[in-house]
């Protein structure tokens, strides 16, 4: 079969994968980190449909999925790709039944293999101190110290903070309004810290030459401050302050998560605070917590330590 042939038998395929993408654009409104994710994914299926000479959607057995998923975990595709790739599949497919494409769903009696999850990385309260200890009257700098303790203070994503405007913030800066994954808007708290990095901040601001009006974090052009910038900048100022790891704007929000629930022990709060649908990803963080003390019973209590000499 000539690869034209091939192509054109695709043709129903690929335009059902296209119509399913602007649906989760244009009507789902999902992020282009999210959009970007389901491409890549249906991209792998695409690719492998045309290598297996699948033509219609019906051909696409659970047996030919699974075999499939198996040869992916055996070339060295981690579980954790494997799980996303076969939620993409899902999702694709639960489209193609609304639409009466489809009757059945392939992948929905399917498992990835689990992966083993990793606990966050944090920094501790010593060490969040000496990063956000900064006395220098840069404006960028102050802009960097802004964005270092609104991340603390309020528990952000890195897309959340770039996308903030002037106007996203009530009552004096005392809140602040974010829009999360999935488009989902939620009001968090702003510390008093953060609250007055954010002034000096804004006492210097005007002194870029400002493009971008409604920007809260400003690039030294005067636009929108990119994600990547954002990176380069925490990183920067971590190495600058001597951290002993590297340092991104996630860890700032696995320490804000984890040293809030340590004090207060209010897991439902914490996943509110954080914008987390699911409890579950808000467990994460007592773990954490139980390590902590797991470390401090080891090295304090009488029947953990080990003596020394003889017994």
């Amino acid at each position: 079969m000539s690869f034209q042939q091939t192509s054109l038998q695709r043709d129903p395929l690929q335009k059902d994968i296209n119509a399913f993408l602007d649906y989760l654009k244009f009507e789902k409104n999902s992020s282009r980190h999210t959009l970007a994710a389901y491409c890549r994914d249906l991209k792998k299926l695409s690719d492998w449909l045309a290598s297996q000479n699948i033509s219609t959607w019906p051909e696409l057995s659970e047996k030919r999925l699974r075999l499939w998923l198996a040869e992916l975990h055996g070339n060295g595709l981690q579980s954790k790709s494997l799980q996303r790739l076969l939620s993409s599949v899902r999702s694709l497919f639960r489209y193609l039944n609304r639409q009466g494409i489809v009757e059945d769903n392939p992948a929905k009696l399917l498992s990835a293999p689990k992966a083993s999850r990793k606990l966050p990385v944090t920094l501790d309260t010593d060490q969040m101190d000496a990063l956000l200890n900064n006395r220098d009257d840069d404006p960028l700098v102050l802009r960097d110290q802004a964005m270092l303790e609104l991340f603390y203070s309020s528990g952000l994503r890195l897309s959340e903070l770039v996308g903030l405007n002037l106007d996203s913030f009530e009552e004096g800066f005392q809140r602040v309004s974010v829009l999360g994954k999935g488009s989902k808007e939620r009001i968090v708290p702003v510390g008093r810290k953060a609250r007055e990095a954010i002034q000096l901040w804004l006492s210097v601001r005007a002194m870029l030459p400002v493009k971008d009006e409604q920007a809260l974090f400003l690039s030294k052009r005067g636009e929108r401050i990119s994600h990547r910038q954002v990176q380069n900048r925490v990183k920067r100022q971590a190495r600058e302050q001597g951290m002993p790891t590297s340092v991104h704007p996630h860890m700032l929000r696995h320490s804000f998560a984890s040293h809030l629930l340590e004090s207060s022990g209010d897991l439902r709060a914490v996943q509110e605070l954080l914008g987390h649908s699911d409890i579950s990803t808000t467990q994460i963080y007592t773990h954490l917590d139980f390590q902590h003390l797991a470390d401090v019973y080891d090295k304090a209590h009488p029947r953990a330590r080990r003596k020394k000499g003889k017994d």
